[in-house]
């Protein structure tokens, strides 16, 4: 049997530190949160007299119920572009050794580099000459575009761990390059796949720049952005922030704790690929 030894007390010690560490920022978020308005102490002393009012505050003046339903929409649509065209474009990229397929994934992996914002005066022209701004179509083309490189990049190293033995089987079996890539490959992509989609969800739903240019003057919101609406000049409304902040986490958290284990899989596995 394992001996409890100093070393294992200075783990647990380090552990503990590291879950207060993360632990603090959320009891203040939840604290102001259910906070009367009228309670102007510090906001490390817990609320004595929590209060939901705050909730159904933030959702009615900040319209939180189109906001939610606009940023679910973009990240699910959103992401699901990104990894259906980035695994498509990564599979002949790992695979194919001509001089074109270095060359592409060199110019693809340009827009890891380049700054997006160098972009976004002739990015906005397009989608005004497109018809696209003010609706959530805009930023649902912009991601798609955005974050490609990066699920190339991670679904192309993936892939080149891969052995080809199994496809190799499939085409020889009489199956196409596409039938053995969508029966054969693309199951076993399963884990890089569940990385990609929590790194490009979260950043699509937690962006703020992009949904504050793209619909800017139309009744059309995301969550951060319908968030920093609580926020004026001259009055800030904390705790109806706060409040907003809880409902733009609720359903983050719900997904993650329904796809706890095959995140956690996914994670695992991606990163040994």
């Amino acid at each position: 049997m394992n001996r409890y030894r100093p070393r294992t007390f200075g783990l647990e010690l380090v552990m503990v530190a590291a879950a207060l560490v993360v632990g603090f920022p959320v009891y203040v978020l939840v604290n102001l949160a259910v906070r009367a308005p009228s309670d102007t102490s510090s906001p490390v002393r817990p609320t004595t007299a929590p209060t939901l009012e705050n909730f159904s505050q933030a959702w009615q003046q900040g319209r939180l119920g189109g906001a939610l339903v606009n940023s679910v929409v973009v990240t699910a649509v959103s992401v699901t572009v990104v990894l259906a065209v980035s695994s498509l474009a990564a599979y002949p990229l790992a695979r194919v050794t001509a001089r074109w397929s270095r060359a592409t994934f060199v110019l693809i992996m340009l827009g890891l580099v380049l700054p997006f914002q160098l972009a976004a005066l002739p990015l906005y022209q397009t989608m005004r000459d497109l018809g696209l701004l003010g609706t959530p179509w805009a930023l649902v083309l912009f991601y798609a575009g955005l974050q490609v490189p990066f699920t190339v990049f991670l679904y192309v190293g993936f892939l080149r761990a891969l052995p080809r033995d199994f496809e190799d089987a499939a085409l020889i079996d009489g199956c196409t390059p596409l039938q053995g890539f969508r029966y054969v490959v693309l199951p076993m992509l399963k884990p890089v796949t569940v990385t990609a989609l929590v790194l490009n969800a979260v950043a699509v739903w937690n962006d703020f720049f992009t949904p504050l240019l793209y619909l800017s003057g139309s009744a059309q919101q995301t969550m951060p952005v319908a968030i920093a609406g609580f926020v004026g000049q001259y009055v800030t409304d904390w705790n109806l922030i706060f409040a907003a902040l809880v409902i733009s986490i609720l359903p983050v958290l719900l997904v993650y704790f329904l796809l706890q284990r095959s995140i956690i899989n996914g994670f695992a596995g991606g990163l040994k690929g």
